[in-house]
């Protein structure tokens, strides 16, 4: 199975590259359509409910056409119980879902409806289509897409909170010791913003998975509603996305799914021409 996962990541290897390196503007129908980073309501850290499950915003996407894409995992949209992680046996809910992005949220509530879109990538669904059987590439190929819809698109601005970035997509991994940072705002924080930009410390990669994932630890480990949410780097390039809760080697240590293989993944098997994604308007700052 490691070799299988070994020549895949291989075959991939060209169509990440070219991911990683598109991520610089958007495309033409899509510049200008951001809000500004100060009131955007919809933006990377947004909370998401797909049938009532929340899950937090990753990074923003756009393709070809300048449909505009806000990304979460696609667990989120699993329609197993929350053990079930592997996307190429557990079922999801159709493309066309509606999803609702939301603020305010708390233990008791929802929160304020703010806008919505519907399911328009999971990886989970293409891998169950395609027949895929690579252990690694079904526990961590971890990414689905919402078209958000065009009455909200002049909501959205693609700037991580707090930090600012992505300046675009990491594709050499990381090391024991680096930091990355992250920001969400699972409604058990009850809104409160100082407790949802976090960083953490990554346990050093792991050749045997092929690149797919990345562990970690933060001090405030991920909750429940913080799975999608998105890693960036010490440079403020886009990581990863929050997938699974592991248990070794340190309790309540992450792992995120490697975004530059998830996109490509995306590019190479959705009907998506032209994926990926936005940097945001706001300079990058580990120093806040």
């Amino acid at each position: 199975m490691r070799a299988a996962t070994l020549l895949l990541s291989a075959a991939l290897a060209a169509t990440v590259a070219t991911a990683a390196t598109s991520a610089g503007a958007p495309g033409a129908e899509a510049r200008g359509r951001w809000a500004p980073a100060a009131s955007a309501k919809i933006h990377p850290g947004t909370m998401m409910f797909t049938a009532g499950a929340q899950c937090t915003a990753n990074f923003v996407f756009t393709d070809s056409a300048g449909t505009v894409y806000v990304g979460y995992a696609a667990h989120c949209a699993g329609t197993g119980s929350s053990t079930d992680t592997d996307g190429c046996r557990t079922r999801s809910l159709p493309l066309g879902t509606r999803v609702a992005f939301t603020e305010g949220g708390s233990p008791a509530d929802e929160g304020t409806r703010i806008g919505s879109g519907r399911l328009a990538y999971s990886s989970w669904r293409t891998m169950q289509r395609l027949g895929t059987r690579s252990a690694d590439v079904c526990a961590y190929n971890d990414l689905a897409l919402v078209k958000v819809a065009a009455a909200d698109v002049g909501k959205v601005n693609p700037s991580v909170p707090f930090w600012g970035g992505p300046t675009g997509i990491d594709t050499d991994g990381t090391a024991a010791g680096d930091r990355v940072y992250t920001y969400g705002n699972s409604s058990l924080r009850a809104g409160l913003a100082p407790l949802s930009p976090h960083t953490g410390i990554s346990l050093g990669d792991q050749a045997a998975d092929g690149g797919w994932s990345h562990p970690l630890y933060t001090v405030t480990p991920g909750i429940p509603g913080d799975s999608g949410s998105g890693f960036l780097s010490a440079d403020g390039t886009a990581i990863g996305v929050l997938s699974t809760l592991g248990l070794a080697p340190l309790p309540a240590s992450n792992n995120i799914g490697d975004l530059a293989h998830e996109l490509a993944w995306a590019r190479a098997h959705s009907r998506i021409r032209g994926l990926r994604l936005v940097p945001g308007t706001e300079p990058f700052s580990a120093l806040r």
